[in-house]
């Protein structure tokens, strides 16, 4: 695989202004979502929700790449066709996420370390000849008392830069996702020092570790305010906030940066990279866009409910999120009623 095959999909993953569907979360993780609406946590039922996703009417019209679980990546439509082809077929690129979740970090209560490079060679050129052209890693970085440590951090940077060499061998384009948590009290400025420390870093690694920074994208967390902080800031804040400590972390020649959404409320996150778009876009060196997973899905998720009956109306729902979200991208995000 050459460099070029990979600087032209990791372009083509930021083209058209579109972004990334994450429909990567594990089984756990999806079988939790569907617990709290009364859907059966069963393979069938993933299935038929993951194929509601991949068959939306339009759906390439703002999705320009969609990440795949390893039990998505191995199931089929109705028609017998394998989902990464059908995405494929829509003008969708196939990727797959492949680490294989956190694990606690030895004597460092309260942190963990992202697992999945034992046997990650093979696993990649599996998923390269089952469609996958580009795959994501998750690094999970907390803030609170004493928290990350150095430790943390550094040991999560060197794991997500080993996985994307490795996908960079292969011929995958490899996603980079070191994500700061929203989870509790701290303040827009102690996220932004997290996120600063972690993505300086994160690329330190990778230029250790040899990785063509322009054959990936990064997938980072805005920076925002916990949960649980008593002031909650302005979009106009986030949005300055994260830019500028975009501005000082990644180089110029990284093609794309695609916002994951963690937790945030879909319309909230929107407005957030509207607003980032609106006022940098002119002069950012790299495409801002998302690869939202909750933020995308959840309203679609609502709509069907398990029920075959509404399929549609909840394609229609995904889609009107993609489609916010791609006006977002260009600045041109309205709120809706």
């Amino acid at each position: 695989m050459t460099e070029r095959t990979l600087i032209d999909t990791a372009r083509a993953l930021v083209a058209g202004d579109k972004g990334l569907l994450a429909m990567d979360e594990s089984n756990a993780t999806c079988n939790k979502r569907f617990a709290a609406l009364g859907i059966p946590q069963t393979e069938a039922a993933r299935r038929d929700w993951r194929e509601l996703i991949v068959t939306a009417p339009s759906l390439a019209d703002s999705i320009s790449g969609a990440i795949l679980f390893d039990e998505t990546i191995r199931q089929k439509t109705n028609a017998g066709q394998p989902f990464a082809k059908a995405l494929a077929d829509a003008g969708i690129i196939p990727g797959i996420k492949v680490d294989t979740g956190a694990k606690p970090l030895a004597g460092h209560p309260g942190e963990t370390v992202t697992e999945g490079l034992d046997g990650l060679r093979e696993r990649l050129a599996e998923y390269a000849t089952m469609g996958a052209r580009f795959a994501k890693w998750r690094g999970v970085i907390a803030i609170g008392d004493g928290l990350p440590s150095r430790a943390c951090i550094r040991v999560n940077a060197h794991a997500l830069a080993r996985y994307a060499a490795l996908c960079q061998e292969a011929g995958l384009v490899p996603i980079v996702e070191p994500e700061v948590l929203m989870d509790g009290g701290h303040s827009l400025a102690r996220c932004a020092e997290v996120t600063e420390e972690v993505l300086h870093r994160t690329f330190a690694e990778l230029r250790a570790q040899g990785v063509l920074l322009e054959g990936m994208l990064l997938k980072p967390n805005m920076v925002l305010p916990g949960l649980k902080a008593a002031v909650q800031d302005s979009v106009e804040a986030v949005a300055e906030a994260t830019v500028q400590c975009l501005m000082r972390t990644v180089p110029a020649v990284v093609p794309g940066v695609a916002f994951l959404s963690g937790g945030q409320p879909a319309r909230l996150a929107s407005a957030r990279l509207n607003e980032m778009n609106t006022r940098y876009r002119s002069r950012l060196p790299w495409a801002l866009t998302f690869s939202f997973s909750r933020a995308v899905q959840q309203p679609a998720l609502d709509a069907w409910k398990g029920d075959a009956a509404n399929v549609a109306v909840a394609q229609k729902a995904l889609v009107q999120r993609t489609s916010a979200n791609r006006a977002a991208r260009r600045g041109e995000y309205k709120e809706e009623a």
